[in-house]
């Protein structure tokens, strides 16, 4: 099946994952999904992930986390930008994520960050995803 949306199903796939309270889910490899990957596991949404390799194909193995009580930490994950309606925002307009509890990801010509990374470095961008 194909699906236009790769980053929105990604998201999709980790939302599903954690209402069936499953410890690992698999989306498909790419390289921006990697680094929403290594973005998540330093901001401490995700405990960990991999790349598998499997013939031609390539996964990447998302690990999640719960809380003492088996509560998922991402409490929501949304995808902001999609490719039907882009949202670009300028430096100084930069989301904040319930006041600063969550986290904003965006991907400017330095790369893809965080909100507090492109506030400190003055940069807009896209703005991909909204998680808390």
């Amino acid at each position: 099946m194909s699906v236009s949306d790769t980053i929105g199903d990604m998201f999709t796939r980790i939302r599903n994952a954690h209402a069936a309270r499953r410890p690992v889910v698999e989306v498909a490899h790419s390289r921006l999904k990697g680094e929403l990957a290594k973005i998540l596991k330093k901001e401490g949404f995700i405990a960990d992930f991999t790349t598998e390799t499997d013939g031609p194909r390539r996964w990447l193995r998302i690990y999640l986390k719960y809380g003492p009580d088996e509560t998922p930490v991402i409490h929501g994950l949304q995808r902001v930008s999609r490719p039907g309606r882009r949202c670009y925002v300028a430096a100084s307009d930069v989301p904040r994520v319930l006041n600063g509890i969550g986290v904003a990801i965006l991907t400017t010509s330095a790369g893809l960050m965080t909100d507090r990374q492109a506030r400190r470095l003055r940069v807009g961008g896209e703005v991909i995803c909204q998680v808390w």
